[in-house]
C-alpha cells in the first residue's frame, strides 16, 4: 500500500475515534503512532513517541501558555471586568442598541487579557444579560451580541489558539500576537456596526439606555485602568523587546495578580479556582499540540501535505481558488469540532500547502484563525451558544444561533477584506519589526 494511501487511512481512523468519543489529542496521538509503526516500525514509532512527548513536555516554549491562561483566571475571577463594562456602558449606552454595543466593547477588552472564547462569554453574559433584560431587549440580539463578543478572546493577543499555531509553525508568537490586533479591531468594529444597523432599523430590538454625563464618562474610564495596563505591559514588552513570550506570560499573570490584590477583590477560593482551572486548560492544550505533533510526523512520513502542496501548486488556476477551498473546509470543520482542536489537526496538513502557494504565514494564521473561530457560534457546536444557554436558560439555544446569525455577515466581510487587503495584518509586524 502506498504511504499516501496509509495517510489518508491514519486520516479516516483519527476520525473514526474522535467520533467514537476519545478526546482529539489522545486520536491524534494513537492514529500517528499507530502509522507510524506500520510505515516505518514499531521501534521507529516507539522512539519518535518518547522523544516527542519528552520534548513536548519539557519544552520552554511551551511554559507560555498555563502563564497566559493563569492571567486571564485571575482577570476573571477578581471581576476586573465589571470596570471595563461601566466604562463602554457610559459612553454608548445611551444609543439604540447601546446595551449590546457595550457587550462588545467590553467584550473587547476582556478579550485583550483573557485569550479564551467560553471565558469571555460567560464573563461578559453574567454581566451583559440582566442589563439587556432591565432595558427590555430583544432575546435574540441580547445572547447572540454575548456569543459573538466571546468570539474575540480567540483573535485579540494573547490568544491561546495562536500560542499553539506559533508553537506548531515554528513562527513568532510576538509577531503573530502583533498581526492579531488589526484583524482583531477590525472583527470587533463590524460586530458594533452591525448592532447599531440592527438597532436604527429596528429600535424595539434595542431601546437605548440612560444618557450619562461627560463628568460620569470621564470618572468611568478608571475602569480601564487595569486592562491598558496589562495589555500594554504585555503587548509592549514583547515589542519593546523587554520580554520573550514566556517573559511576558509570567509578567503578565504576576502584574494581573498584584493589581486583583491591590484592589482586594480576589479571594483565596477564587485563587484556587484560578489554579485549578488554569491547569486543567493548560494539560488538554499541551496534550492537543503532543498528539498534533506525533500525527504530523506521522503525515510527513508519508509526504501526504507536500504531494497536496505540489499538487496544488500545478493546477491551472489561480491560488485564491485554493484558498477558497481551504477556507470552506475550515468552516465546515470549526463548526463540528472545537476549534483548537480542528487547527492542530489540520495545521500539518494545510499550512505547508498554503506557505507553497505563496501566502504569507501570519496573514494566513490569523485569517484561519478568524474562520474558524465561527464554528464557536455556528450549529452544531457552537460552545459559546451553549454557554450563553447555560447562563440563561430562559433563553433557548434556537433563539441563541438566531441571534448570532445577525453577525455572520460581519465575519464574511472581515475574511474578504483580510484577503484582499493582507496589510490588514502585516502592515504592524511590518512596521515595527
Amino acid at each position: 500500500m502506498s504511504p499516501v494511501a496509509m495517510a489518508l487511512i491514519g486520516i479516516a481512523v483519527m476520525l473514526l475515534l474522535m467520533l467514537l468519543g476519545m478526546p482529539i489529542g489522545f486520536a491524534m496521538l494513537f492514529a500517528g503512532f499507530l502509522g507510524l509503526s506500520i510505515v516505518a516500525s514499531p521501534q521507529a514509532a516507539l522512539s519518535i513517541l518518547s522523544t516527542d512527548l519528552w520534548q513536548q513536555f519539557s519544552s520552554y516554549g511551551l511554559s507560555v501558555i498555563p502563564l497566559f491562561v493563569l492571567m486571564g483566571q485571575i482577570v476573571f475571577r477578581s471581576g476586573a471586568t465589571e470596570g471595563l463594562y461601566n466604562a463602554a456602558y457610559k459612553w454608548v449606552g445611551h444609543m439604540n442598541g447601546g446595551i449590546a454595543g457595550t457587550t462588545i466593547a467590553a467584550s473587547t477588552g476582556f478579550a485583550a487579557i483573557c485569550g479564551s472564547n467560553a471565558a469571555t462569554t460567560a464573563t461578559m453574559g453574567t454581566i451583559a444579560l440582566p442589563e439587556m433584560k432591565k432595558y427590555r431587549y430583544d432575546r435574540a440580539l441580547s445572547a447572540g451580541t454575548v456569543a459573538v463578543g466571546g468570539t474575540l478572546g480567540v483573535v485579540i493577543p494573547p490568544s491561546v489558539v495562536l500560542i499553539v499555531i506559533a508553537l506548531q509553525t515554528e513562527q513568532s508568537v510576538g509577531r503573530l500576537f502583533i498581526a492579531s490586533i488589526l484583524p482583531g479591531i477590525l472583527l470587533a468594529s463590524l460586530f458594533l456596526l452591525t448592532v447599531f444597523l440592527v438597532c436604527r432599523k429596528n429600535p424595539e430590538l434595542g431601546p437605548a439606555g440612560p444618557r450619562s454625563s461627560f463628568k460620569e464618562k470621564l470618572t468611568s474610564l478608571s475602569g480601564v485602568i487595569e486592562v491598558l495596563v496589562l495589555f500594554g505591559l504585555v503587548i509592549g514588552g514583547l515589542y519593546a523587546g523587554w520580554f520573550t513570550p514566556t517573559e511576558a506570560g509570567a509578567a503578565g499573570s504576576f502584574c494581573a495578580l498584584v493589581i486583583a490584590l491591590v484592589r482586594r477583590k480576589l479571594s483565596w477560593k477564587n485563587f484556587s479556582l484560578a489554579v485549578v482551572e488554569t491547569l486543567r486548560t493548560s494539560a488538554m492544550v499541551i496534550m492537543l499540540v503532543a498528539g498534533a505533533v506525533m500525527f504530523g510526523r506521522f503525515l510527513t512520513i508519508t509526504r501526504l501535505p507536500f504531494y497536496l502542496a505540489e499538487w496544488a501548486a500545478g493546477l491551472p488556476v489561480p491560488p485564491i481558488f485554493i484558498l477558497v477551498i481551504i477556507i470552506l473546509i475550515y468552516l465546515i470543520g470549526g463548526a463540528l469540532m472545537d476549534a483548537l482542536g480542528f487547527l492542530t489537526l489540520s495545521i500539518p496538513i494545510f499550512f505547508p500547502l498554503a506557505t507553497e502557494l505563496g501566502y504569507d504565514p501570519m496573514w494566513y494564521t490569523v485569517l484561519i484563525t478568524i474562520i474558524t473561530t465561527m464554528g464557536a457560534i455556528t450549529p452544531p457546536v457552537g460552545i459559546n451558544v451553549y454557554v450563553v444557554n447555560g447562563i440563561a436558560p430562559e433563553i433557548p439555544v434556537e433563539t441563541v444561533f438566531k441571534g448570532v446569525s445577525i453577525f455572520l455577515v460581519a465575519y464574511i466581510v472581515c475574511v474578504i477584506l483580510l484577503i484582499l487587503f493582507p496589510q490588514i495584518a502585516l502592515f504592524l509586524p511590518q512596521l515595527l519589526y
